[in-house]
């Protein structure tokens, strides 16, 4: 990954992007991914955007995200990620590493770390026992996304589909202000609607 945003040139992306920002048809990679991160970025739910870019793109007959797990030990949080999250030390966080799938492209990954204790029990199951993505099990908490860093990725002009568009650092607060996740999405050239897949 290269090209570093500041937080704040992040923040301020978010806050000029509607989230109905598109490219034309027949656009270049370069605009299609410059639509999607502002797309991502203006949204409060990275799964309802990123289900509204596959329904606009026409990427799958079902635009319906699956969250597809990935095996692998966990990632422990830093203490930036704590602060952010205000938690202490020995609070107990869930990690979770998933593919986002619209048909049969994978549109993003993410590492998602999240605090149980602020999710009901049904979310805590439906996170463990099954492939709906986090947006769709935490609607109901109306959450809200603040941006972290956001990082450009393969700057060579070349996006096949499993290579890196972009990277967004995100954490989710309830609508009244708790924070309760933090998460490291990076966006794949798939999600291109050109991508060979």
């Amino acid at each position: 990954m290269t090209a570093i945003l500041p937080v704040s040139a992040a923040r301020n992306a978010r806050a000029e992007a509607p989230a109905t920002i598109d490219a034309p048809a027949g656009a270049s990679a370069e605009v299609l991914t410059a639509a999607l991160r502002s797309r991502i970025l203006a949204a409060h739910s990275a799964t309802f955007a990123l289900e509204s870019w596959c329904a606009d793109h026409k990427l799958a007959a079902d635009p319906r995200l699956v969250a597809e797990r990935l095996a692998g030990p966990d990632k422990p949080l830093t203490a930036a990620q704590r602060v952010r999250l205000g938690i202490g030390p020995d609070e107990p966080v869930r990690y979770r590493r998933v593919r986002l799938a619209c048909g049969d492209r994978v549109l993003s990954e993410a590492d998602n770390w999240y605090v149980p204790a602020r999710l009901t029990a049904d979310m805590n199951a439906t996170l463990d026992g099954t492939r709906t993505p986090f947006g769709r099990v935490v609607r109901t908490l109306a959450p809200v996304r603040r941006t972290v860093a956001v990082r450009a990725g393969n700057q060579t002009g070349a996006h096949g589909p499993s290579d890196p568009l972009f990277e967004v650092d995100a954490v989710l607060t309830t609508g009244a202000g708790l924070p309760f996740c933090e998460v490291v999405e990076t966006y794949l050239g798939s999600a291109l609607p050109q991508a060979q897949h």
